[in-house]
C-alpha cells in the first residue's frame, strides 16, 4: 500500500466569474477551489476495462462523482471484492468507498466533475 497526502495549495487559482477551459484527454484535472474547505476537478480514465486498472484509492473524505458525459463506471472495492457502477447522466453518487474508474467506450470518452475536500490522505492498494 502506498500514501499520498493531498495539502495547500491543492488546487490553481483560476480568474473569477470567467469560464475555466478543462484540457481534453486528461485523466485527472483539478479546476479550482475554497482554501481549507473543498476543490473540485474533472475525471476522466484512460482505462477501458476493469481489468486495465491496477489498485483502488481510498480518501479520508467522501467524494462527490456527477457524470457530465459520455460513459464512465467506477469499480468499488467491498471487503474482498469489487462491484462496477455504471455512473448515470445526473445523478450524483457520494463515494466512500476504495475506488478506480474506466470509460467502456475508449479512453477518456466519459467525464465525471468530482468534489472533494482541500486537504486529504489517499492509500492506493491493489485490486482484491
Amino acid at each position: 500500500m502506498r500514501t499520498v497526502e493531498v495539502v495547500p495549495p491543492s488546487f490553481p487559482e483560476v480568474e473569477p466569474d470567467v469560464p475555466i477551459e478543462p484540457r481534453a484527454a486528461e485523466q485527472w484535472q483539478v479546476l479550482c477551489g475554497d482554501a481549507d474547505h473543498w476543490r473540485v476537478g474533472i475525471f476522466s480514465p484512460a482505462e477501458t476495462a476493469r481489468e486495465q486498472l491496477e489498485e483502488l484509492e481510498q480518501h479520508s473524505c467522501p467524494e462527490l462523482f456527477l457524470l457530465l458525459d459520455g460513459r464512465l463506471t467506477l469499480l468499488l472495492g467491498d471487503g474482498d471484492s469489487v462491484r462496477e457502477l455504471p455512473l448515470s447522466l445526473g445523478v450524483p453518487v457520494l463515494v466512500t468507498a476504495p475506488h478506480a474508474g474506466f470509460c467502456p467506450d475508449g479512453p477518456h470518452t466519459g467525464r465525471a466533475f468530482v468534489v472533494e475536500r482541500d486537504v486529504f490522505r489517499t492509500d492506493y492498494t491493489e485490486i482484491p
